[in-house]
């Protein structure tokens, strides 16, 4: 190889890398990784150079580019480890925990991720591995197409994490394809020998040098574009993070549920208290969405809470500063619509919006700084979702008594919000709110709640909201539980005080579109009435214009819908069928590509050798021709067979010269001399086509598996028609 040649497949190796490695963008951010993925990308790329210069140093060139990497990281990532700029202790401890650590507590951690060493620097530490490797195979086995494995595990790695969509999977696919196109062109160009002594040597593009590069750009586009597009089920796609999630506390944690009864006999103690820009309904603590028929139970998926969440678009924006005193556990007073959390680096559940602390300390005072983004909730047809996780959860052994008790509740209306609505006003109409501080009721299993629904009609709000959610769950409205406080509405200045007696178990339903929405049954049933804020203004529109019990007529359909329509029906059916059929159709097309086409050259290989006199010649030089062409040999029309001898020289030497030169004799006799052709000369052409495969079977084995996979050589030559 020359030194051109080397700087282009280097530099094209290490610029898909480095692409590869700026795929976690989506996971830190752009600015936080360009600098040193470029880092390792730079430096690997001069001591490339420095071997070249000194070969003396070639054989220390993994050791070389693996040590100024490491280098390199330590002074752009792990500089507050550095002592005058010089790597410490605490410097090789960094690198072994961001090696180690580095991709497991990312995957704890809410995206983009707080680009801090120990998560960040398993990113250029993986690019660092590639670029070492992908560098040995290309220098030292020259195989272009194995050296680019090393950066496609880092792609993949990064898709794994977090799969980039629409135009950004295009300009990331075209951004890995243009630099590993470049590889692939470097490793595959034909040199065009002239044979006249003293003419130099050029450079010559053939159509199987471009074929790589252009097949890898297309297949990345089309693939980018194509996953982008699909959503099947109208899920998220699954990734690496959904398998992790962060160690929960190792202290004891307590459920709040049971501490309301508890709260309600000392209701002046304070709990907490915030300074807010806007208005709070509630402030929750845990969301409760599984039920045994005893205990109500958290299946929160916690992570460490990153740069930030994503807030509703065009929702209203939010903040208050709390101070946390009178909670023990630790759960933290948290907003449904949480974005950030300044003060305190907790736990978060994404889905449920609560905070956790990792390391609780009892007694202690907690300040912190909360900011939301509260979407404008339209609850538009009203119709529930049916598929929100955990609303259909379980319900342990129900009494049979309390089935009743469920369909009088909603008078026989399908699930729907107004239904929702309709279970909340029976419990609020029909049960009453237990005050003061003795003899206040307790639990939440079923023997508690069938007290509450048939004998006493008394309780707190741990029996209405648990109450609540059985009974909507019987009725085929997703429901949970959730724990937590009032916004209050005393103030010490400019500052709201929680105290005790805010305590509040709410449920909340999930709506087509709108998400949770919380209820309160409680508040109707005590006769309080406060000012809505953020999403409470929809509800209390929707229960201002919910219709009086008697005029409810079961089973209400949104306007012009059909009961059971067969357009419904096969709708539902399309989305069963169309993805895996497609799916299906992608699969089948790789399949008869990698079988289809060898089989298919084999085919047409089998029907030329069976053909005799002059055919069977003929058929011979087809047959070395189509082989030479799938591993880039360049052939053009009114090419003799002399010539294209001449150019399979130069791709397997004298191996493949010979076998074609002797062909284009027998080619010769056949064609020019008038003499009728036997089977000896047919015999002749064919030991030529087995000496030429021969010579080709030598090749690397990904030019023998291209060349197989090479589907333009099916179709036949222009000039030349093959019976």
């Amino acid at each position: 190889m020359s030194a051109r040649f080397d700087r282009l497949a280097v530099a094209g190796l290490l610029g898909a890398t480095g692409v590869a490695g700026l795929l976690f963008a989506p996971v830190f951010g752009w600015a936080e990784l360009l600098v040193p993925v470029l880092v390792v990308v730079l430096l690997a790329y001069g001591c490339v150079e420095l071997t070249a210069k000194f070969p003396e140093l070639t054989p220390y060139r993994p050791l070389l580019v693996a040590v100024l990497g490491l280098l390199g990281l330590i002074e752009t990532v792990l500089t507050s480890t550095t002592l005058a700029f010089l790597p410490t202790g605490a410097s090789v401890r960094g690198l072994a925990r961001g090696f180690t650590e580095g991709w497991r507590l990312t995957l704890q951690s809410t995206w983009p991720a707080l680009p801090v060493p120990e998560q960040l620097l398993f990113v250029p530490l993986s690019v660092l591995l590639a670029v070492v490797l992908g560098l040995e195979v290309l220098l030292r086995l020259k195989k272009p197409l194995v050296a680019l494995v090393p950066s496609l595990a880092v792609a993949g790695l990064a898709q794994a994490y977090q799969a980039l969509t629409g135009l950004v999977a295009v300009a990331a696919a075209l951004g890995f394809a243009l630099p590993a196109g470049l590889l692939l062109w470097s490793g595959r160009r034909v040199r065009s020998v002239s044979r006249a002594p003293g003419v130099p040597r050029s450079w010559r593009v053939t159509g199987s040098a471009v074929w790589p590069a252009l097949s890898t750009v297309v297949a990345l586009v089309a693939g980018s574009v194509a996953f982008a597009a699909l959503d099947p089920v109208g899920r998220d796609p699954l990734t690496l993070k959904d398998t992790q999630a962060a160690p929960p506390p190792r202290s004891r944690v307590g459920n709040p549920l049971d501490e309301i009864a508890q709260r309600l006999i000392q209701p002046g103690e304070e709990v907490f208290r915030y300074r807010g820009d806007t208005p709070v309904d509630q402030w929750r603590l845990i969301v409760l969405n599984g039920f045994d028929g005893a205990n109500w139970l958290s299946d929160s998926r916690l992570h460490r809470l990153g740069a930030g969440l994503d807030g509703a678009p065009g929702g209203t924006g939010g903040s208050a500063e709390l101070k946390v005193r009178g909670l023990s556990g630790p759960w933290l007073p948290s907003h449904r619509d949480l974005t950030g959390v300044d003060g305190l680096t907790p736990l978060v559940d994404q889905a449920a919006g609560t905070l956790m602390l990792e390391s609780p300390s009892a007694g202690s005072v907690r300040d912190y700084r909360l900011s939301w983004s509260s979407p404008e909730v339209d609850l538009g047809s009203g119709e529930v979702d049916a598929r929100a996780p955990g609303g259909l959860g379980g319900l342990g052994a129900v009494p049979p008594d309390v089935e009743q008790v469920a369909k009088d509740a909603v008078r026989g209306l399908r699930p729907t919000f107004q239904s929702a609505l309709q279970l909340e006003r029976f419990l609020s109409t029909n049960y009453q709110v237990a005050t003061g501080t003795e003899e206040l009721p307790t639990g939440h299993g079923w023997p508690q709640l069938r007290h509450f629904l048939l004998e006493s009609k008394r309780g707190t709000s741990e029996q209405f909201a648990a109450a609540y959610v059985v009974l909507a769950r019987m009725s085929g409205i997703p429901a949970r539980l959730v724990v937590g406080f009032r916004g209050t509405a005393e103030k010490d200045g400019d500052t709201h005080v929680v105290r005790n007696r805010d305590v509040l178990a709410w449920p909340e339903v999930a709506v087509a579109g709108a998400g949770w929405v919380a209820l309160d049954p409680t508040a109707a049933a005590a006769g309080s009435s406060r000012s809505q804020a953020g999403p409470g203004k929809a509800v209390a529109k929707a229960r201002a214009q919910l219709p009086a019990e008697q005029q409810l007529r079961p089973p209400q359909l949104p306007p012009g819908t059909q009961p059971d329509s067969a357009e419904d029906q096969n709708a539902e059916a399309g989305v069963s069928w169309w993805w895996p059929a497609l799916a299906g159709a992608i699969v089948l097309f790789g399949l008869l590509w990698l079988v289809g086409v060898p089989a298919a050259k084999a085919v047409r290989a089998r029907r030329r050798r069976r053909r005799t006199g002059e055919e069977g010649v003929l058929g011979a030089w087809d047959e070395i021709r189509d082989r030479l062409r799938a591993h880039g040999v360049p052939f053009r029309i009114g090419m003799t067979p002399r010539d294209l001898a001449e150019s399979a020289g130069s791709l397997a030497g004298e191996g493949i010269r010979e076998p074609v030169a002797r062909l284009a004799k027998v080619l010769d006799v056949t064609l020019w001399s008038g003499v009728p052709v036997g089977d000896g000369a047919v015999r002749k052409a064919w030991q030529e086509v087995g000496e030429v495969r021969r010579g080709l079977a030598a090749r690397p084995f990904a030019a023998r598996v291209l060349a197989a996979l090479e589907p333009r050589t099916l179709v036949p030559v222009k000039g030349r028609k093959e019976g």
